[in-house]
């Protein structure tokens, strides 16, 4: 049977007083455009209509709007 490997890489040990620089973020912009794509197949691969689609994103917009104003 075969045994997956796993690789660990030892952990640093900082002082307190010590600044780290934070890792750069992901490209949200692109990884927002790649799930969007992905959402958009999945709903139609799955029997949604255009107009159904179209709906999602209204409410998720409508969600959005009232979190902003809640702020």
């Amino acid at each position: 049977m075969a045994q997956a490997v796993t690789q660990t890489t030892p952990l640093k040990t900082v002082a307190p007083d010590t600044a780290v620089a934070p890792t750069p973020a992901p490209n949200r912009e692109k990884a927002l455009q790649i799930l969007s794509k992905s959402i958009y197949k999945e709903l139609r691969e799955n029997g949604y209509e255009p107009k159904q689609i179209v709906a999602l994103a209204t409410e998720i917009i409508s969600l959005v709007t009232t979190d902003l104003n809640l702020d």
